[in-house]
């Protein structure tokens, strides 16, 4: 049987808003993607995921959609998009849509109908309490950007849950009619000619009908509801049903769920094709590895426990199911700073955590900017900042628990989603040569020295250690089909492993961090072919230079 396309594929993630503005208004659009659609060609990657370019009011960027089929101005018009899809298409790019459908935009539609109230999740107040009274909301959740995860609605005396903002209400995926109106929506997207869909929390849309008390932690004014609706009682039944009424019979197609919180055993479940789910699915084990119990304290990255966590998702989907493999997306800070070394070591480090990450088994997806070693941005004030969800938990944190405002901006300095949402860097030129006006978000000052023109003149950039490891992929059989196994899983600076397919066998082997560091237990390797490294210089006594990442073929014994 042959193997579907997309394990060998790569799939490239653009942030409309941030990615490229044609028409000067400081926000990004379709035709500014449509302008540079050489350059992703060129990069060599196979999928485009677009987050959402849906009419919205835009209080979560766009993640609130007030119309399913139509295209927000800010971004351009249905036919822009349909351009946008036929030259991608002429590159042989495919293009995924990001499928929002746990909630809708209050101003959606559904939202305002009388007749679709139970569309959404609507409860009286607490038994005895007053409608609209502090305490009085139906549950004791929190919402992920702070405060209750409740809206008291004073024209009917109910609330409506919202997991998010407040902008955000819930959909009900009990109600038979909502599922069968976002399958129509979905086979309306596909027969335009789209590829596929990234889905957004996906793991949220069953919720415990019951829906209980979560448990309150000490200091905290909200429980994590996250056991009620995290991979609740009938998701795998919601998204096979999903998948026989959308993606039964089409054929080429990808689909994965974000699933925070998703278990390895339940990953497998979701992805075993046999089911009929999804593709793949986003695990966050890894991106969640710098939290601590204390959301308001950071935790240094231990490499060992982050070579525990990649090793248990490969061994985990080795038989049956799928990995997807990222480091950066909206939602997350810039690798190169976080695990990295954005100092000194920026290139040195954004290439080996490039190469340590592609040569996984599963799909790579590539951040817009990753391919440059784009860097976290400095954030000065609160007020630098403009993502609803760090404004809010910042407000919590400080009025509301009486978190120290120092201690709260280096979190969000270091972990906030603007971080990721700052305009690419296309050259030096005023504003990066993202637009010709005063962009949504500030531009970070690092793209005089950091940005795309630059990357692409320089053979030896971020840039094209991408197109080599993205070409790898593309003509090295065992980088896609071979066997996984972790090496020195207890080294805390190495982080090693081999790929093998029969005759085939790829060792590949990346220093986090700014002191050489051994090559252990590598007999017969001596005269293997160096297929790859980011620093120009083969390691010598099996000693690998700060950040050096390398990759190795021989031929073995099948």
């Amino acid at each position: 049987m042959t193997d579907p396309w997309w394990k060998s594929a790569v799939v490239y993630q653009i942030y409309p808003r941030s990615f490229a503005d044609s028409d000067g208004d400081g926000m990004g659009d379709l035709r500014g993607i449509i302008q540079h659609l050489d350059y992703l060609a060129e990069l060599g990657v196979d999928v485009l995921w677009l987050s959402p370019v849906y009419p919205s009011p835009q209080d979560d960027n766009g993640y609130d959609i007030s119309d399913y089929q139509d295209i927000d101005p800010l971004f351009g018009t249905l036919a822009d998009f349909d351009e946008l899809l036929t030259e991608a298409h002429a590159r042989s790019m495919k293009l995924i849509m990001d499928l929002v459908v746990n909630h809708s935009s209050d101003e959606h539609a559904w939202f305002r109908d009388p007749a679709k109230r139970d569309w959404y999740w609507w409860r009286p107040a607490r038994d005895g309490m007053e409608p609209g009274t502090p305490g009085a909301e139906p549950n004791n959740w929190g919402s992920v950007f702070g405060g209750s995860a409740w809206e008291y609605d004073p024209a009917t005396g109910e609330y409506f849950l919202h997991l998010f903002s407040r902008k955000q209400p819930d959909l009900n995926w009990e109600n038979p009619e909502v599922r069968e109106a976002v399958y129509e929506m979905m086979r309306w997207w596909l027969d335009r000619g789209v590829d596929g869909f990234r889905m957004d929390v996906i793991d949220h849309i069953s919720k415990d009908p019951a829906l209980p008390d979560g448990v309150l932690s000490v200091g905290q004014s909200y429980a994590n509801g996250a056991p009620h609706y995290l991979n609740g009682p009938r998701n795998h039944e919601f998204l096979h049903e999903m998948h026989e009424k959308v993606f039964a019979g089409r054929d080429a197609l990808l689909t994965v769920g974000e699933m925070p919180g998703v278990t390895v055993d339940e990953a497998k479940l979701y992805t075993d094709p046999a089911r009929g789910e999804v593709d793949m699915v986003f695990q966050f084990d890894h991106v969640w590895i710098d939290r601590g119990a204390d959301p308001w304290q950071l935790v240094p990255l231990k490499l060992t426990a982050l070579k525990a966590i990649f090793g248990r998702w490969q061994a985990g989907l080795a038989e049956v199911g799928w990995n997807s493999l990222y480091w950066n997306n909206h939602d997350q800070p810039r690798v190169v700073s976080r695990f990295g070394d954005d100092g000194d070591f920026r290139v040195e480090s954004a290439k080996m955590l490039g190469t340590v990450l592609h040569l996984h088994r599963g799909t790579p997806y590539v951040y817009q900017g990753e391919e440059l070693g784009m860097t976290n941005a400095p954030w000065d004030t609160i007020e630098d900042f403009r993502d609803i969800e760090a404004l809010g938990q910042y407000a919590q944190a400080v009025e509301k628990e009486g978190r120290r405002p120092d201690e709260v901006l280096t979190v969000l300095r270091a972990r906030g989603r603007d971080n990721a949402r700052t305009p690419m860097q296309w050259d030096s030129s005023p504003q990066a040569g993202f637009t010709t006006g005063t962009p949504w978000l500030r531009v970070n000052p690092s793209f005089s020295e950091i940005n795309a023109a630059a990357a692409v003149a320089d053979p030896d950039s971020v840039y094209h250690h991408y197109r080599k490891l993205i070409d790898l992929r593309h003509t090295e059989p065992a980088v896609v089909s071979g066997d996984f196994t972790m090496l020195a899983p207890h080294d805390e600076q190495v982080y090693a492993y081999t790929r093998r397919l029969g005759a085939t066998e790829l060792l590949v082997a990346g220093n986090f961090g700014a002191t050489p560091a051994a090559l252990d237990d590598l007999a017969g390797w001596d005269d293997a072919e160096l297929v790859l490294d980011n620093t120009g210089q083969a390691p010598s006594d099996r000693i690998l230079g700060p950040w050096q990442a390398v990759v190795y073929r021989r031929t073995v014994s099948p």
